[in-house]
């Protein structure tokens, strides 16, 4: 299969985008032209141009971008074009005032979401042609006066147009959000297990330390080591190891509270900041975590039996530095490994009589 046919072209969005201001504003701003064509003798086949113009055109716009490899390029001729005519329409309503000056701003308003200030300077300069193009066919006339009907009929324009534009933009503006947290989300998570990655987790560990340490807050620190790994990997393949980490970053989420900060600190280690926890909290809370690990099931590897290790240091305003702090678990986690794994140690001088290194 060719790749071309199912990406969506550069350029779609903003050619949908195009497509319905220029529906709308043409089918509304019909009546502003066609009131001044009323009042006088008027050509059939200017009639005819203006009707095709306003009905037709921009179907043929959007059809045209759409089959286009250039469409932003192509949209952009397409807008100083409704600049050309709507020069034509001005001259050949013989610069009738309010009808004339509906158009100009509502072309303005069109030509500066398009491209900015200078793109409006080149509409302008399209619009006199249109206009030279007009007094070349028609001849010159100048017949400022406007009626009250004429009035009427640039009153949809005047309501529908500036609204039209001002949906599409905020619409414009809210899809731009979405994306910049989306690219925010993603710079920040770990793809595969959905936690924090460690350069923002460091951020927030850093940002929990100085709170703790300015205000007198309290929280607890834990690195969580998913035991023998590497056996996994190496028994059951690649693909069952990331199986095994999406699953404990999944049972990770599940676990902690909504304050919590977990991440993944690299390869089989994992992380939490446990914010407003001393200790005790923190143990009781990653001793359901481990228990629900032990149990969980790979049909691709009955007999895999799941297991942590877990190294806990809570926050000492002794310490100097988040590092100091990150140095504490780690002591902690070496600890419980050292006395076998699939366990929970707490940093030594933190450890309450009644808790022990925890094992199966």
């Amino acid at each position: 299969m060719n790749p071309s046919a199912v990406l969506p072209k550069p350029g779609a969005s903003f050619a949908r985008r195009a497509f319905y201001p220029r529906a709308i504003g043409l089918a509304v701003g019909f009546f502003c032209v066609a009131a001044v064509f009323w009042s006088r003798e008027t050509p059939l086949w200017l009639w005819g141009l203006l009707i095709a113009f306003c009905y037709l055109w921009p179907s043929v716009a959007l059809y045209l971008s759409r089959r286009s490899r250039s469409t932003s390029l192509l949209e952009k001729r397409f807008v100083l074009f409704d600049s050309l005519m709507g020069g034509f329409w001005i001259a050949t309503m013989q610069f009738n005032v309010l009808p004339s000056a509906v158009l100009l701003s509502m072309l303005a308003m069109n030509n500066t979401a398009t491209g900015g200030a200078r793109f409006v300077l080149q509409g302008l300069v399209v619009q006199l042609l249109g206009m030279l193009v007009s007094v070349l066919l028609l001849g010159f006339g100048f017949s400022p006066q406007t009626s009250q009907a004429q009035l009427y009929a640039c009153l949809p324009m005047l309501i529908v147009h500036p609204l039209t534009i001002g949906m599409v933009l905020y619409r414009l503006a809210y899809q731009l959000g979405e994306n910049k947290r989306a690219l925010r989300s993603l710079s920040r998570t770990d793809s595969l297990t959905g936690l924090f990655n460690r350069g923002y987790w460091n951020e927030l560990l850093q940002l929990e330390f100085s709170h703790c340490k300015g205000a007198g807050g309290v929280a607890s620190l834990a690195l969580i080591d998913l035991d023998n790994f590497k056996h996994v990997n190496d028994r059951y393949g690649h693909v069952l190891g990331d199986e095994l980490l999406r699953q404990v970053g999944q049972c990770i989420r599940r676990n902690l509270r909504a304050e919590d900060m977990p991440g993944r600190y690299g390869g089989d280690e994992f992380c939490a900041v446990l914010p407003g926890a001393r200790a005790r909290d923190a143990w009781e809370v990653l001793e359901r975590l481990r228990d629900e690990i032990a149990e969980l099931d790979f049909p691709l590897a009955p007999k895999l039996s799941v297991s942590l290790s877990i190294g806990i240091a809570e926050f000492d305003p002794g310490m100097d530095d988040a590092l100091g702090w990150l140095k504490a678990a780690d002591q902690a986690l070496y600890e419980a490994k050292r006395q076998g794994r699939n366990r929970i140690a707490i940093a030594e001088w933190q450890r309450p009589p009644e808790l022990t290194l925890v094992a199966d």
